[in-house]
C-alpha cells in the first residue's frame, strides 16, 4: 500500500505523474514556481526578440504557427505574437465535443486578425482511437494530445513555416526536472515520451485490423532529421514570458474571452476546459488513477501565485466533491459508441490499489487531504 503524500505547500500529491516531493515535503512543481522571481525577464524577452527576429528573416510567408484552442491561453499567445509584429497561421484541433462558448471564443480568436485552420478529423477514426486509448490506458484524450502536439508540426513543414509557438510548458506547472527549463526550444521527442500524454506511444503503435495507418495520417509527425533540415523551431512562449493564467485571462478579455456564465466545468476556473465537453472525461480519470482532481491542480496555482492560502483550497476541495461529469460522460459515451455501464467497467479498471481500500462497502482513499471526506 502506498502511502499518499500531499506536498505541504500546494494540494498536489505525490501520486501526479512526474511530480515528486523533496524531503521537506515540497514537490518539485513549486520549487519550479518558486524560482521563477528569479528568472531575469529582460534576457528572456530579448532572447524572444532574436527568436522572432529569426523566424521573420527565413519566413515565406507565415513566420509562425499557432496551435490554438480559442482558450484564454491560445488567445493571449496570439495578442503577443501580433503584438511582436509577426505574421502567424493560427490552427485548432476541432474537439469531437467542442461546446457553443468554444466555438465563440475562437471566433473571437480569429477576428484577433489571424489566418486560421480548423482541423477536423475524421470521427469515426476519432471515436473508434479514443475508445482504444480509453480501454487500454484510461486516456480517452490520448489521440487529442498525440494530434495537438503534432499536427502542427506538420503542417508547418508542409507550409515551410519557421517556428511553432506553443504556449505554456505544462512541466513547469506540474511536475518537471531542471533538463526540462532549460531554454525555449523544448518539444523534442524525450520531452513528448515524458510529458506528452500519450504513454510513450506513437500512432504506428495504434495500427491494427481497425485502424489503419493512412486512417492515422494526421496524427503522425515529422520526424525530427525532417524538422531540423527545414529549420523548423518549436518554442514555448512561457518561457520567455512569466506564465500565469490570469495575466493571460486579462489580456484574453481586454480582447473579448468569454468565461462560462454557469462556473467552472471542471476544475476551479470558470476560464479554463470550458471548450470542450469530453476534456473533463480525461481529467475525471485521475480520480480513480491517482487520489486527486482536475480542482487540486488549479488551487494549487492559485496557491503558488498567492491568490489562495493551503487552507483555502482545502476547504473549497470539500465543498466542491470530486465533480463526476455525468453529462459528459453521456455524451462521451454516444460518440464512442458504448453505454454508461460499460464506461464505469473500464474507469473501474484504471482505479488504483495502491491508495484505494474498501471500508464498509465504500471505497476510500487511505491518508486523503480532507479528513471528513463523503466517500460514496
Amino acid at each position: 500500500m502506498t502511502k499518499l503524500i500531499f506536498c505541504r505547500k500546494c494540494v498536489l500529491p505525490n501520486t501526479r505523474p512526474n511530480l515528486v516531493l523533496d524531503d521537506d515535503g515540497i514537490c518539485n512543481a513549486c520549487k519550479t514556481h518558486d524560482v521563477k522571481p528569479n528568472i531575469n525577464w529582460d534576457l528572456r524577452k530579448r532572447a524572444f526578440r532574436e527568436l522572432i527576429a529569426d523566424a521573420k528573416k527565413r519566413s515565406k510567408g507565415y513566420d509562425c504557427l499557432i496551435p490554438v484552442s480559442g482558450g484564454k491561453d491560445s488567445t493571449w499567445q496570439v495578442i503577443v505574437c501580433l503584438e511582436y509584429g509577426l505574421k502567424p497561421l493560427t490552427v485548432t484541433w476541432r474537439p469531437p465535443g467542442r461546446t457553443v462558448i468554444g466555438q465563440q471564443n475562437l471566433d473571437n480568436l480569429i477576428r484577433l486578425g489571424v489566418d486560421h485552420i480548423d482541423y477536423s478529423f475524421n470521427p469515426r477514426v476519432e471515436a473508434a482511437f479514443m475508445l482504444k486509448a480509453f480501454e487500454r490506458y484510461g486516456t480517452p484524450a490520448l489521440p487529442m494530445h498525440m494530434a495537438l502536439y503534432n499536427m502542427p508540426l506538420m503542417l508547418a513543414l508542409k507550409f515551410q513555416i519557421p517556428l511553432v509557438m506553443w504556449g505554456e510548458n505544462s512541466a513547469d506547472e506540474y511536475g518537471s526536472s531542471e533538463d526540462c527549463n532549460a531554454r525555449g526550444f523544448q518539444l523534442t521527442e524525450e520531452w513528448l515520451a515524458k510529458y506528452g500524454v500519450t504513454h510513450g506511444t506513437k500512432p504506428d503503435d495504434w495500427i491494427d485490423d481497425q485502424l489503419t495507418r493512412a486512417d492515422l495520417t494526421p496524427y503522425f509527425r515529422p520526424t525530427g532529421n525532417q524538422l531540423n533540415e527545414a529549420g523548423v523551431l518549436g518554442a514555448f512562449l512561457g518561457y520567455y514570458f512569466p506564465w500565469d493564467p490570469q495575466t493571460s485571462l486579462d489580456a484574453a478579455e481586454k480582447h473579448g474571452f468569454k468565461r462560462r456564465e454557469e462556473g467552472a466545468k471542471t476544475g476551479y476556473w470558470d476560464y479554463a476546459d470550458i471548450d470542450d465537453d469530453f476534456i473533463s472525461i480525461h481529467h475525471f480519470l485521475k480520480w480513480y488513477k491517482f487520489g486527486f482532481t482536475r480542482l487540486f491542480d488549479n488551487l494549487s496555482i492559485e496557491i503558488r501565485n498567492g491568490r489562495l492560502e493551503r487552507e483555502e483550497a482545502i476547504s473549497i476541495i470539500a465543498a466542491t466533491g470530486d465533480q463526476t461529469p455525468h453529462e459528459d460522460i453521456d455524451a462521451f459515451c454516444k460518440f464512442v459508441g458504448i453505454d454508461k455501464k460499460r464506461f464505469f467497467e473500464i474507469v473501474e479498471k484504471f482505479r488504483n490499489p495502491d491508495i484505494w481500500v474498501q471500508i464498509d462497502g465504500k471505497w476510500t482513499i487511505r491518508d486523503f487531504l480532507v479528513a471528513d471526506w463523503q466517500w460514496v
